[in-house]
Order: structure tokens, then sequence, then C-alpha cells
């Protein structure tokens, strides 16, 4: 009998509508970046950001496409409210990385808006 088996990608990014992990979800896995987070989800409120790597990055900008001001957040990380997290401006564009990106790699994807090779981008 052949056995089954579910593989996991990571690292993996909950969105939620909500404050405290409530209301409607949306999930993410893998190397992604998020160039629009209103357009697309409208108002996200919280996140659970999830890797067995402590080197797995998420990147979180105050403007769309990977613009603005930016916060990063190293291995697994739950905000409950993301209400001004980013000196004073919710999160418009984000970035999941399953390994560590470096402020100099974080400058010039804010700089070209363009994410390395093996990123997809939404």
């Amino acid at each position: 009998m052949l056995k089954a088996t579910i593989s996991q990608v990571f690292p993996r990014l909950t969105l939620f509508r909500e404050e405290n992990y409530r209301g409607r979800r949306f999930i993410w896995r893998g190397n992604v970046g998020l160039r629009n987070l209103e357009r697309r989800f409208g108002d996200i409120e919280s996140l659970r950001f999830f890797s067995p790597s402590a080197n797995a990055t998420l990147v979180l900008f105050s403007r769309p496409r990977f613009q603005g001001r930016f916060r990063v957040f190293r291995g697994s990380v739950n905000i409950a409210d993301l209400d001004d997290i980013i000196a004073g401006s919710d999160p418009e564009s984000l970035i999941i990385s399953s390994s560590r990106l470096t402020l100099a790699q974080i400058r010039t994807i804010r700089r070209t808006g363009v994410l390395p090779p093996g990123f997809r981008t939404i």
C-alpha cells in the first residue's frame, strides 16, 4: 500500500481582515511579494507568519509596490494589530522569504520594485 504524504511549503503567511486573527483569512506560501494589499484584500488588520527557519524574512512596506518605509521581521511572528506598525503607517505591501533577505537586498527591491529570482509577485 502506498503512503500519501503532504509536503509543507514554507514560509506560510496568513493575513486576517480583523484584528486578533479574526475574520476572513488569506494564506500564502513560499517566496512571495504582495504589491498592493488593500487593492487585493481590502483592509488587513492582523497576520501570522510561520517558518521553521529563524532566517525566514517578513518585510512590511508603508506604500504599495514595496515602496516607502519598511519593517523587517525574522523567523515566525504573530501581529494581532497592524495599525501604525511602520512608523505610524499601516502596511501597504509585503514580502515573505524562506531565507534571510539582507537590508541591502530589501533596499534594492524598494529602489527597483523587482524581487530576486525565485519569488512570485502578486
